[in-house]
């Protein structure tokens, strides 16, 4: 396939997804987020906004250390002090790119901005000149492009282009346009900007109205050449365009758009796995490619059509994504040699320090559920391995509860910079008892918004997945846990939070991150 119609993909998973009220990764989890997008096969890598926090600057520089195939990009405002922090943050990156924006709306621009059309066009122009100073790679956003003036979005593109911007990305940033409107707006700046040749056309679509998959693909029927998505379509607000649904599209409907990505989407499940377990956002059960219904069929009538010939109504296979078809083959029995092997078959490489605690748990796990599912499996590997650099962890906890027991009551060991801890709390009910415990051990400053408990598999003994969102001060995060056991979920969840919440409260306030 020609270049021109090689579809390029910018994953924005922890920089604009970090956005969402909720999702926190510190270092690490971004380390580990950006070598499975690199081994994924994404194009470029936006790892975060340097200037947000000294612990942002950290993590995209570390990212920058790490990647070696892939680009790293790190966003900046159209200021001196923005730009300069991400070329000192990119440094170490083998391929490096800055992106840089400015609002180019009216509306934008006078309340927001408060700055005249001219004053835009030559921050453009400076800001893009100045990002040139740290690397030859820069892409350039004119914000709220979608409802923007058209004469004046064509003068901001060239002179991005001018001074030297190679990828001109133009937002929906409010999840405003529609798939035809957009598709003319990119045929229109095609035709109208006279050196956009020299640059490659991308798209950021937000999915307030859930037409950023829609709206991207319109996007690149039009002449785009760079789609910016997220893992699960995570992102502030509604989200934003979901990398899997745009690429499964491009791959699933070639006889009507034929472009081609480089995505190995065979990594596609596990790494909607990795960053729902980091964030502590589940992914909704009837979610395009990736949900637990996705490839679930009850209808009489599509099981008949199922077992005569799977493409009467599935589309894609399940192995195209990385589903495999779940097996009993780990038990009790199964040594960690095979729990390694099977481990291996389901895409994770871990050390040696994480398959033994993933294997201590699957052992305690198969001396008290029947049958092992990959999904059980894949559950508490990602349980485990995420919380390794915890400051905050689960050591054990019994519950005593029932109709004859006046409060029911939480005895809980927490492991907290390193020292074992361990209170006693009651509760109007046992779940309500262990989360006072967790208050007594550590703050009670935070607020619970959500609690939600859901069966990883079938059956009574099917482990549980838990998420838990708490507030504090404006702040939000969410957490993650899995268990065969409900109420050790639901502890694990909650410290899961906890431990992001301990990440937010060293991140300062951005100041006005939307691109």
């Amino acid at each position: 396939m020609s270049t021109n119609q090689r579809v390029l993909i910018f994953d924005t998973t922890m920089r604009d997804g970090e956005q969402s009220p909720g999702a926190s990764m510190n270092r690490d989890e971004k380390i580990r987020i950006a070598k499975a997008l690199e081994e994924m096969g994404v194009d470029i890598i936006e790892a975060g906004f340097p200037i947000a926090s000294q612990g942002d600057f950290e993590a995209v520089q570390a990212v920058a250390k790490e990647i070696k195939t892939s680009i790293v990009c790190g966003l900046a405002r159209a200021a001196k002090g923005d730009i300069d922090r991400a070329g000192e943050a990119l440094k170490p990156a083998a391929r490096k790119r800055i992106h840089t924006f400015l609002a180019v709306s009216d509306l934008h621009m006078r309340v927001k901005l408060q700055m005249t059309r001219e004053a835009v066009l030559q921050a453009v122009t400076d800001s893009v000149t100045r990002a040139r100073q740290y690397t030859d790679d820069v892409e350039w956003s004119g914000e709220d492009s979608t409802r923007a003036d058209h004469d004046f979005l064509c003068r901001a593109v060239e002179a991005a282009i001018n001074a030297g911007a190679r990828t001109v990305n133009i937002p929906d940033t409010v999840g405003y346009t529609v798939p035809d409107e957009y598709h003319a707006l990119i045929k229109m700046l095609k035709n109208r900007v006279p050196n956009i040749d020299k640059a490659v056309i991308s798209v950021h679509c937000h999915n307030d109205l859930g037409l950023a998959v829609a709206n991207s693909l319109a996007a690149v029927q039009a002449g785009a050449r760079q789609v910016e998505c997220t893992i699960n379509g995570l992102g502030e607000r509604a989200g934003n365009c979901a990398m899997e649904e745009v690429v499964m599209a491009l791959r699933t409907r070639k006889d009507h758009m034929p472009y081609t990505t480089g995505i190995k989407t065979e990594l596609i499940t596990r790494n909607s796995h990795l960053v729902s377990t980091i964030t502590g956002f589940p992914v909704q059960p009837n979610k395009a490619i990736v949900g637990a219904n996705a490839f679930a069929h009850e209808s009489g009538i599509h099981q008949d059509g199922m077992l005569k010939d799977a493409s009467t109504y599935e589309i894609m296979t399940p192995e195209s994504v990385g589903l495999r078809k779940s097996n009993l083959v780990m038990g009790k029995l199964s040594g960690s040699r095979a729990f390694r092997s099977k481990l291996e078959e389901l895409g994770y490489k871990l050390g040696d320090n994480a398959v033994s605690d993933a294997f201590k748990r699957f052992k305690d796990l198969a001396d008290k559920k029947r049958e092992i599912f990959d999904e059980d499996i894949i559950a508490l590997v990602d349980d485990s391995v995420v919380r390794e650099n915890d400051r905050i962890k689960f050591v054990s906890l019994e519950i005593v509860c029932g109709t004859k027991i006046a409060k029911p009551t939480a005895d809980l060991e927490l492991e907290i910079d390193g020292v074992v801890k361990q209170t006693k709390a009651t509760g109007d009910g046992p779940v309500d008892a262990l989360f006072n415990a967790i208050k007594q051990l550590t703050t009670n400053t935070q607020h619970m918004q959500i609690y939600q408990v859901h069966a990883v598999t079938g059956g009574t003994d099917a482990q549980a997945e838990v998420m838990v969102r708490l507030e504090e001060n404006g702040k939000t995060v969410q957490g993650q846990g899995a268990d065969s056991d409900t109420l050790v979920a639901s502890a694990r969840a909650y410290v899961n939070a906890l431990n992001k919440l301990l990440v937010k409260r060293e991140k300062s306030e951005p100041a006005a991150l939307r691109a």
